[in-house]
């Protein structure tokens, strides 16, 4: 699955910069994560650096965007074939 920002999110600026796919980003009110560049760090980390530095907890699995383990690997290497 991608991750998702729930609107418990305060803001705190420090997810973006730990995501290696660049997939979060402010949106309107707070911030966001773009579902076709998120892979839950699979490639990268073995879990999900987002998750692992929120202080409010607001960054769950989207039940919107359910995906495997092997399609998130294929997604990762899509985007890091890409750069």
């Amino acid at each position: 699955m991608a991750l998702m920002i729930t609107d418990e999110c305060i803001n705190c600026d420090v997810c973006e910069p730990e995501c290696p796919n660049e997939a979060i980003f402010m949106g309107p009110e707070i911030y966001q994560i773009d579902p076709d560049k998120c892979t839950e760090c699979v490639g990268h980390f073995d879990a999900p650096q987002c998750q692992q530095v929120c202080p409010v907890a607001c960054i769950p699995n989207d039940p919107q965007r359910v995906e495997s383990h092997t399609q998130l690997m294929q997604k990762y290497l899509r985007l890091t074939q890409a750069a």
